[in-house]
């Protein structure tokens, strides 16, 4: 029986970083995780990381699908924030967000870690940018990594 399991260590990986600017107070901590994990878990280097801003996590898939095109990138990491209001708005950003990114990632085969936070209120936000609940822009990192050596595995 032959098992499949990518590591996380990827020290020639170009990754992109997309991140909202919309609840930059949060992204940026998402984004700190995320380079955090790169770097010292992924032994990515410094050079081979960038951060693309746009204004809001409705813009990240069509940002990622731009740089899944560009063929600059083995991996991307979109991070945002989508906070419920009383509208409906959370439903169809959230929504149409997480759909955009999946279909970047089957249409050009490049993993994309989903570090969009979708959260009931602010409290939930933080805890999840780094305090109670870790930091998904890190989980999400490193998830982009994992996968990455993955597929070279799977392709030979």
């Amino acid at each position: 029986m032959q098992t499949i399991e990518g590591q996380v260590a990827a020290p020639k990986a170009k990754v992109a970083i997309i991140v909202a600017r919309f609840n930059h107070f949060i992204n940026d901590s998402l984004v700190e995780g995320a380079v955090d994990a790169l770097k010292r878990v992924g032994q990515v280097d410094d050079k081979n990381i960038t951060i693309i801003k746009v204004p809001g996590a409705y813009e990240i898939p069509l940002t990622a699908k731009v740089a899944a095109q560009s063929k600059k990138y083995d991996a991307i990491v979109a991070l945002g924030t989508v906070i419920r209001g009383s509208t409906a708005h959370f439903d169809f950003v959230a929504g149409e967000s997480s759909s955009g990114l999946l279909s970047v990632s089957l249409e050009y085969a490049i993993p994309v870690g989903f570090g969009i936070l979708t959260t009931e209120n602010i409290e939930q936000a933080i805890e999840r940018a780094g305090t109670k609940a870790g930091n998904k822009g890190a989980e999400a990192a490193l998830t982009v990594l994992e996968m990455l050596n993955t597929l070279k595995t799977i392709k030979g």
